[in-house]
């Protein structure tokens, strides 16, 4: 979930959350069941079809969900547009990349229809705004893509049923297709969950096939904060990248461990030296000067060849690289792909320019 010159948002920046007892009090049983007291937000109608209950395991137990919920919190970062992409439109979203009404991009915005905007609440490195949180009256609370902590769980299962993280990735590791499917279930909308998944899975097919040249190239993504950070095989960056068909350095699972990304020291620049390297950067020139005044970076193939790709993290496309979700990934790969081409052949008199929007 790392952006490079937005702070230090690590999965495991999600410290405990403090709850006054008495906004506890006030917030109902943490029962794990839907409750039918809210009512529906205006224009987010609830889910068809399906068959409820409908019982979701995660890396602090189970979620059972007694009916379809109208009144959805969404705390994963990007959890939004799955709903969206599903019909659902929820109540409140959690920030994480700023300076969209709703925390919405503009890949989901058309999702909306005439339902209100959702109220945001703010990804402050603290945990989840719990008392705001209480105050919507949710009946149910995704944590998908997450790094909810148990302590979190419990206090928002006080709130509302919570569908956590799934415990088989690490932390803000579910993958986008896992991610979509966790959510269409416990909407009651799995068969369409899978269709949307196979929708974007086939532009990655097409994508692919109309570049062999990515079978099998080595790429890998990463950002100049506090020095170098990569992006593991855990991270839906990589992923998007594996799924186009490129290879990722051999050690980079080694060096990130059990995380989504880590710092390397200068010792494993050796991993950056790929048929293709992104750097998600603030300024991609001026990025681009700093990393090439360092001799050893300088001297890497991947920098002679004129492989490297540079994403501007602060625009709309920089925000849509990062996010990855089943709706945000169409919008990438239709700017990503032709910087990808351009790199991976390797010809310094090939530009590899910014999309235009």
């Amino acid at each position: 979930m790392l952006r490079s010159t937005r702070g230090a948002r690590l999965a495991a920046a999600f410290a405990s959350a403090l709850l006054l007892c008495g906004a506890l009090a006030s917030c109902g049983s943490g029962s794990g069941t839907a409750g039918d007291a809210a009512s529906s937000a205006p224009g987010a109608a609830a889910p068809e079809g399906g068959s409820f209950p409908v019982t979701i395991d995660h890396k602090y137990g189970a979620t059972t969900i007694a009916s379809p919920p109208k009144r959805v919190v969404t705390v994963g970062l990007t959890d939004q547009d799955a709903l969206l992409a599903l019909g659902t439109v929820p109540v409140a979203t959690t920030e994480w990349i700023g300076g969209y009404q709703g925390a919405i991009g503009p890949w989901a915005a058309d999702r909306l229809g005439g339902a209100a905007v959702p109220a945001v609440l703010k990804d402050t490195g603290t945990g989840p705004q719990v008392e705001k949180i209480a105050a919507l009256a949710p009946d149910l609370i995704f944590a998908v893509y997450s790094g909810l902590t148990k302590e979190q769980y419990d206090m928002l299962s006080k709130l509302a049923p919570v569908v956590a993280q799934p415990k088989e990735f690490a932390d803000y590791g579910v993958p986008w297709q896992r991610q979509t499917e966790i959510i269409g279930r416990a909407l009651g909308k799995e068969t369409e969950a899978k269709k949307l998944v196979e929708g974007v899975e086939a532009e990655f097919t097409a994508a692919k096939a109309e570049h062999p040249d990515f079978a099998g190239a080595t790429a890998v993504m990463a950002t100049p904060y506090e020095g170098i950070f990569v992006y593991g095989p855990q991270d839906n960056r990589s992923r998007v990248l594996s799924a186009l068909g490129f290879a990722l350095p051999s050690g980079l699972e080694q060096a990130v461990g059990g995380a989504f990304g880590a710092n390397i020291s200068k010792e494993r620049t050796d991993l950056l030296d790929t048929d293709v390297l992104v750097w998600i950067v603030a300024d991609p020139a001026a990025d681009a000067a700093k990393l090439h005044k360092d001799k050893l970076y300088a001297d890497l193939n991947v920098v002679k060849q004129g492989r490297e790709v540079f994403v501007k993290e602060t625009g709309d496309y920089g925000n849509a690289v990062s996010f990855v979700s089943v709706l945000s990934l169409p919008y990438t790969l239709d700017r990503l792909v032709p910087q990808l081409a351009a790199a991976v052949d390797g010809s310094t008199a090939t530009e590899v320019t910014q999309p235009a929007s």
